[in-house]
């Protein structure tokens, strides 16, 4: 793995701080925590903050909100381990003053009432509802993600930031907002299908005005590069194409059938089956019901999905769901990876999906609908199987051939294409020269 800034002077690389929507797990999400470690793996000041806590924490009971150790009103000090994680607070230039992040525990304003505090979130490890999809080491910046204190305490942390790094469509508009008037330049991460930003013409005038906002934008393909170049007239140059990307000392393969087995009885799976993991938010977009029709067609396998959301009651009564176990938002996949003999995706819309990522670089063979970029990452016949979306009985047949035949190969296949197209530590050095690119550049002041 290459470190091309490691023998950089002190104080010489850019301050770096990663915003995300909200501290649940997502690939966003999970992306910038992979980034952010590694750029601080590196050497170069990082900091992680999220605009709001996981959606559902707010609607929680009290007594189930169990505090996510981030004291409001510190500027991202935290009281636990997590602190460590998140990143301390970016250190000053010379001659630059510290800053505090408003106490917003008193903001009256705020939806979760007095006292809750931006920090208060359900906690990794909760046996019920999503605690396990937090991000708990994410600093929490306010109670909403356009909540007024929480763009106050945005445009305070990038005070001691050189660049911020807006990961996925939620934070950009929180970034021109905020850092407005300011000399805080922003890239837009752009994680998802540009068609969520040409659905309609006023997402496009909006999109394209935050967008030129932007110090750059950056895409997952080259595809997605032409889309928004053409659509929202951005200057030549302005958009870069980094791959999504996943660190493959996360996502190691099982190490024979003995750990494979291992990983099932740790998540409560059966040993001697055939195992198919599924992996995402359920809702309607990623398409789970098509999922449980592939299993009512294939009577000799299990399915072992992780992952909450709207749906989940609803599709706990599918006929298929005897067969099904719902393991509910993991705080790490990859024991499921190493327990699963294929992975499947069934959705109607996808960028370039990081569970595909994390299952190759595990050594699992995909069968997934050929929607967005998956086939950058699955190649039909190769490393698993492609097949067109909203077929259950296509989806079946593909994945009944995946499991009958060479699943070792077809991993194996899979896991040496991701570590050449899309292991973190290949990409990392584009980030750095990027981000110094932009902070050298000293864009002008956003108006």
């Amino acid at each position: 793995m290459s470190d091309r800034t490691s023998a950089d002077p002190a104080g010489t690389r850019p301050r770096v701080l990663h915003l995300i929507s909200d501290s649940r797990r997502g690939g966003a999400q999970n992306f910038a925590r992979d980034l952010h470690r590694e750029l601080r793996r590196r050497g170069q000041s990082s900091a992680l903050c999220a605009l709001a806590p996981h959606p559902a924490a707010l609607a929680a009971p009290p007594g189930r909100r169990p505090e996510s150790g981030i004291r409001a009103g510190t500027g991202g000090r935290q009281d636990t381990a997590a602190g460590a994680e998140a990143g301390e607070p970016l250190e000053p230039r010379s001659g630059e003053p510290p800053e505090e992040l408003p106490d917003q525990s008193r903001d009256e304003g705020s939806a979760a009432g007095p006292g809750a505090g931006p920090s208060e979130g359900l906690g990794e490890g909760s046996d019920q509802g999503p605690g396990a999809s937090v991000l708990h080491y994410a600093t929490v910046l306010g109670p909403g993600r356009m909540h007024p204190s929480t763009l106050r305490a945005l445009r305070v942390a990038a005070r001691t930031a050189d660049v911020v790094l807006a990961h996925g469509s939620h934070t950009l508009a929180a970034c021109a907002l905020a850092l407005a008037g300011t000399r805080t330049p922003f890239v837009y991460v752009s994680v998802g299908h540009p068609r969520y930003w040409t659905a309609n013409r006023l997402r496009r005038l909006r999109g394209g005005a935050l967008m030129h906002r932007a110090a750059a934008v950056t895409t997952l393909t080259d595809e997605a590069r032409a889309v928004l170049e053409e659509q929202f007239r951005l200057p030549e140059g302005k958009v870069r194409v980094i791959p999504n990307s996943r660190a493959a000392e996360s996502y190691p393969p099982a190490d024979g059938r003995a750990d494979r087995r291992a990983a099932r009885h740790a998540l409560g799976l059966p040993a001697d089956v055939l195992l198919v993991a599924w992996i995402g938010a359920i809702s309607p977009e990623k398409r789970l019901d098509l999922a449980l029709d592939v299993l009512d067609r294939l009577p000799d396998v299990r399915l072992a999905i992780a992952g909450d959301g709207p749906l989940r009651e609803a599709l706990a009564r599918h006929p298929a769901a005897a067969r099904a176990h719902f393991l509910g938002a993991l705080p790490d996949p990859a024991p499921l990876y190493r327990a699963a003999d294929a992975l499947l995706l069934t959705s109607d819309s996808e960028g370039v999906p990081g569970a595909l990522i994390e299952a190759a670089l595990a050594g699992v063979p995909a069968v997934a609908t050929d929607v967005g970029w998956v086939r950058e990452v699955v190649r039909d016949g190769a490393t698993g199987a492609l097949v067109a979306p909203g077929d259950p009985l296509a989806l079946a047949e593909a994945l009944a051939k995946v499991l009958a035949v060479n699943r070792a190969g077809l991993g194996a296949a899979a896991r040496l294409h991701a570590l050449e197209h899309f292991e973190l530590g290949a990409v990392v050095d584009d980030w750095q020269r990027l981000v110094a690119e932009v902070w050298s550049g000293g864009p002008p002041t956003v108006r």
